[in-house]
């Protein structure tokens, strides 16, 4: 169990880091604190203590505790240091981009300290603190949960009001409108559905993540593919899930459309290459196969697209090409003190299908028997 003393010193501390406290203002009373945490006032002086002994605050004799001023502490002469927060950092396509990142700052002398949030806002917050509380010079961050208000809004906020600079990659807060680098998610979906549609597949399923902006719009991409070619979309063939469901809800869902042999779906959509390892596993097990039964197409075009028997169709994305371009924009922006602008620095990648086997012209229903 955490002491007492440590919550009520993290709850400080995370209110210095989130700008609440700006330097030289006064913070709470001892008592406002005691009644806020039902604490003793030695709880709350243990707190303040540690906090004034760190260097977070300061006491002035008659007057009370206030923020202080830890700007002076970052020397000049000290490693430049760039911290890299991704939602993942082993998994998929991240040590690609984290590597094209890498490379680049290492190369003109910069330090990268490495932050997962395995797409997660406490995490990220926890990142965000342990980042504010040393020497960063700037961030390159991909977004947690880009499709929702962030809760950690004010620690962005707080970053500009110290002159960090920071560049969002593969997504971005809608809020901030920061410098950002990402794909074009929404052609790059509406490329992969019309290329079915257009191969006479009309019973197409959408698979797509929605708490990450990314998904969002590659989910409005399939809806306007459908719209182009004056197609509507069975309500059952658009198939939604979060991080936390990423593992079943989307296997469940695309096993009970594709068990039933009325109406079964002949083309899927799937929100990226991770997906389509998943959904193989349910067509094997219906003793379906790809592309005579059901065609099948990724996003991302991993490693993944080449690692089973079925190579398999996806949208091409700049990985490491990405990677080195924040840390291109980012030293940029710390050599040349600029802040976040992002109507002169953000960068749109145009996707590109890249077309295999996965994917075939509609055949006939006597053929598919």
């Amino acid at each position: 169990m955490t002491p007492k003393y440590k919550t009520v010193k993290q709850h400080l501390k995370s209110k210095i880091l989130d700008g609440s406290y700006q330097p030289y203002q006064k913070i709470s009373s001892e008592h406002k604190l005691m009644e806020q945490f039902k604490v003793s006032r030695h709880t709350i002086r243990q707190a303040i203590g540690e906090l004034v002994s760190e260097g977070w605050l300061y006491r002035e004799h008659g007057a009370g505790t206030f923020c202080a001023d830890r700007s002076h502490n970052n020397s000049t002469s000290a490693p430049k240091n760039i911290a890299l927060i991704t939602t993942y950092i082993s998994d998929y396509i991240f040590p690609h981009l984290i590597r094209g990142a890498e490379s680049y700052l290492s190369e003109r002398g910069y330090n990268v300290i490495l932050f997962s949030t395995n797409n997660d806002f406490n995490k990220e917050r926890m990142a965000l603190e342990n980042i504010l509380s040393q020497k960063v010079d700037g961030i390159i961050v991909e977004p947690t949960k880009s499709a929702f208000t962030n809760p950690n809004i004010n620690y962005y906020l707080n970053l500009e009001n110290l002159g960090i600079p920071y560049v969002m990659i593969n997504a971005y807060y809608e809020e901030l409108e920061p410098p950002s680098i990402i794909m074009d998610d929404e052609k790059g979906a509406y490329l992969s559905t019309d290329h079915l549609l257009s191969q006479g597949h009309e019973n197409v399923v959408g698979i797509f993540k929605t708490d990450d902006l990314q998904g969002v719009k590659r989910m409005k991409g399939f809806v306007k593919a459908h719209r182009k070619h004056r197609l509507n979309i069975h309500p059952e063939n658009l198939i939604t899930y979060a991080t936390e469901e990423k593992d079943s809800k989307p296997s469940e869902k695309i096993n009970k459309l594709l068990d039933n042999k009325t109406g079964r779906p002949t083309g899927i959509v799937c929100y990226n290459d991770e997906l389509v390892i998943q959904v193989l596993k349910v067509i094997r097990g219906l003793n379906l196969k790809v592309p005579e039964n059901i065609s099948i197409i990724g996003f991302d075009n991993s490693h993944f697209t080449e690692a089973t028997e079925i190579k398999f169709t996806s949208v091409a994305h700049p990985k490491m090409k990405m990677g080195e371009k924040a840390a291109e924009m980012i030293v940029d922006m710390v050599e040349n003190s600029k802040m976040n602008d992002n109507a002169t620095n953000s960068i749109v990648y145009e996707p590109e299908l890249v077309v295999r086997t996965s994917s075939s012209p509609l055949k006939s229903s006597e053929e598919t028997i």
